[in-house]
């Protein structure tokens, strides 16, 4: 602190913190107005300080957590902080780390570390009986023919710490497994020069769960999952790549499937020790029962949250902003999920590597009955890099509809009629 009295204000103050390029920042500062609370913005990026406008700004270093615990403490000291709240990953163990030391609502740092890397995930489910693959890990730099030859067949080679999908491959032969690893490495590498230190150097090569594949988005009220919504995957997800499309709410699950994914998406949270705030989790269900595959301390990706929006007139950034404040819930909150009306995001992949030329169709799209909203979020000019190497998604398509089926067909649709123009590189 600079000795410097602190700021009072009759409005209650919240850190938010965002990554580069951050999809998330509109919507949460929107929710922001809603809630009428006083907002710093925390990034390690330049362009988001600058282009956000909140009431102060804090840089930080997001790879370097001590530090920006002292930062974010010193901050304290001059504008008292009532919350903190990490929009993606790469915030959220600061955002425990400095909870816990200004004795704000937070997630246990340890448990937040965990979450984050899938070997030490996939162990402590294990230890828990939480159904989920079997793994091994191996530092990034191992002979890719140890880890092709104790493989089990088929498999799924991926980064421990990365998120979006980005480089998770999958395999079915030895030859497959060397490849996939020597793969992943080069990703990491490109990560190690973008961001030093931010990856853990390790592979994870887990048994590949078949199964159809749901997210349930929720919020955690002292150690109490709150189902918010179980969202189906209608794409199937098979590799060798993992690219997520369709979400779409509500699930066609039967409902005692529905009740055991909750159920397992509860008891991964609890093996792992979170117990406050959002929780995106991922889960495979087939003949064997429901098998977690992961499960993360923030909301779910991208601009996706919207569809929550369009379901309850309330956004989920200010349902979390609420609960970390403490603040009561509006009422069509706890309206009961399958009384909501059907909603869906289809995130449109990158169909090739080069520059964005353009996109043709949007104003088709738009016109597509059901369709709520086109959001292209990568300007013309840009490199555009697809899975696994890349972690971004042109844009996405938002629909709601008398069924999931409608809002499904509705998504399917719009997107046929727009056209990507890339030109490739060099």
């Amino acid at each position: 602190s600079d000795g410097s009295p602190p700021v009072s204000s009759p409005q209650p103050r919240v850190l938010l913190l965002l990554a580069n390029n951050s999809y998330k920042a509109r919507d949460f500062l929107s929710a922001i107005g809603y809630v009428d609370v006083l907002v710093t913005v925390g990034s390690d990026h330049e362009a988001t300080l600058a282009e956000e406008a909140p009431d102060t700004t804090l840089p930080l270093d997001l790879d370097d957590v001590e530090g920006s615990v002292r930062q974010i403490v010193a901050h304290h000291d001059r504008f008292p902080l009532d919350a903190i709240i990490a929009a993606e990953d790469e915030g959220t163990v600061v955002a425990a780390a400095a909870c816990q030391r200004l004795g704000l609502t937070h997630n246990p740092p340890a448990s937040v570390r965990a979450a984050r890397r899938k070997d030490v995930m996939r162990a402590r489910l294990h230890e828990a009986g939480v159904p989920c693959p079997a793994h091994r890990a191996y530092p990034a730099e191992v002979d890719p023919r140890k880890p092709a030859c104790e493989a089990p067949l088929p498999c799924v080679v991926k980064p421990a710490s990365l998120s979006a999908s980005r480089g998770v491959i999958s395999a079915d032969t030895t030859t497959g497994v060397e490849q996939a690893i020597r793969r992943v490495r080069a990703i990491l590498d490109q990560e190690e020069v973008d961001h030093p230190g931010r990856a853990a150097r390790t592979i994870v090569v887990e048994e590949f769960v078949p199964g159809a594949e749901v997210s349930v988005e929720g919020l955690l009220v002292d150690g109490e999952l709150h189902a918010l919504a179980i969202l189906d995957k209608p794409d199937p997800l098979d590799g060798p790549y993992f690219e997520e499309t369709l979400f779409v709410a509500p699930s066609r699950l039967p409902p005692a499937d529905q009740t055991a994914v909750l159920e397992a998406a509860a008891g991964a949270a609890a093996a792992l020790g979170l117990r406050e705030g959002p929780v995106h989790a991922e889960l495979r269900i087939n003949d064997d029962g429901v098998w977690l595959i992961e499960i993360a301390p923030r909301s779910i990706g991208g601009l996706c949250s919207r569809l929550f929006r369009y379901r309850s007139g309330i956004s989920l950034e200010e349902l979390i902003l609420r609960h970390a404040l403490g603040l009561p819930f509006p009422g069509a909150a706890g309206r009961a999920e399958e009384a909501l009306p059907a909603a869906g995001v289809m995130m449109l992949p990158i169909p090739s590597g080069g520059v964005l030329s353009g996109v043709h169709g949007t104003d088709a799209a738009a016109m597509v009955r059901g369709i709520e909203d086109v959001v292209i979020s990568i300007p013309p000019g840009e490199k555009v890099t697809p899975l696994p190497e890349g972690h971004r998604y042109l844009g996405f398509l938002f629909a709601t509809g008398g069924s999931p089926e409608a809002v499904e067909a509705t998504l399917r649709k719009a997107h046929a009629k727009l056209e990507f123009l890339i030109n490739p590189v060099g």
